[in-house]
């Protein structure tokens, strides 16, 4: 696989190769939600992929929205990948410390801005681990890099546009959170929040797309999990989550089977599950 080939998943085995690349960017994207006690950045700091810079979700957002780690508006995403040193030129690879969690939301936010040649880490910094392979707690020296950005709107879904499609159900809602959640048997993260999910909405728990080892699944595998929740792979998709983090897990899976008609509605139930005025529904269905 070549630098131009690195738009999806590339594997420790490969980036252990390139790492050294001139045109190479590694970000550590790791999030943690909101009731566990680390933050990425505290994870970074004790040990990352030698050449990485964090890539802060919560920072790199747009700070004017109530909601959490919302989409920033473009200039403020090009000020802080520029002071991260990455530009345009760049093969910009993303990994998080939990295996594939919230690296596929930073691949996300990339390609909602224009930027090709960006691709995950399989299996994460786990998996680096477990190989044996370099970790280091020194930052590297990083200078700006100009970036040309340009947003790519049918990506992205707010709630106006999610609940328009779940009434006229001319979308697939996916749904990324764990069965329970989506079940509304379990509690949310956030507080404040009601338990379910959109009506008609379908669930693929992210986690469900994984191997033993936080590898994505073979593309065949992948296509018959979203088969098997009752998807039609004919209509044009809408992933979501709790807060549009795993959601993007979804749309990483959907992109790898061939199928590139799908948005992520940004808010997600952090939103929806908040507004009285939003249907819920509760149970599978």
């Amino acid at each position: 696989m070549s630098l131009a080939d690195a738009t999806h998943i590339v594997s420790t085995a490969w980036l252990a190769d390139h790492i050294n690349h001139p045109d190479i960017r590694i970000l550590d994207g790791t999030w943690f939600l909101p009731t566990e006690p680390e933050t990425g950045a505290e994870e970074y700091a004790k040990g990352h992929i030698p050449g990485a810079r964090f890539f802060d979700i919560d920072d790199i957002s747009d700070h004017r929205s109530s909601l959490p780690h919302m989409v920033p508006p473009v200039e403020k995403f090009l000020s802080r990948v520029r002071k991260l040193g990455v530009g345009d030129g760049h093969t910009i690879i993303v990994y998080d410390a939990k295996g594939l969690f919230s690296a596929a939301r930073v691949w996300w936010m990339f390609r909602y801005f224009g930027h090709a040649n960006v691709a995950v880490m399989d299996g994460g910094l786990p998996k680096w681990r477990a190989e044996g392979r370099d970790i280091t707690t020194t930052p590297p020296i990083i200078k700006d890099r100009h970036m040309y950005a340009t947003p790519t709107p049918d990506m992205l879904r707010d709630v106006t546009q999610v609940a328009r499609a779940m009434k006229i159900k001319d979308h697939e809602i996916i749904d990324a959170r764990a069965a329970a959640r989506f079940r509304g048997d379990a509690p949310e993260p956030r507080e404040g929040l009601r338990a379910g999910h959109i009506p008609g909405s379908k669930n693929v728990p992210y986690s469900d797309l994984f191997n033993a080892d936080n590898t994505l699944k073979p593309i065949d595998d992948l296509k018959d999990i979203f088969i098997n929740a009752g998807i039609d792979l004919t209509k044009p998709a809408i992933t979501t989550c709790g807060s549009g983090v795993t959601a993007a897990v979804l749309s990483l899976a959907l992109d790898l089977i061939g199928k590139h008609d799908h948005s992520l509605y940004d808010g997600s139930w952090t939103e929806w599950g908040q507004f009285p005025t939003l249907s819920v529904a509760t149970g599978d269905t």
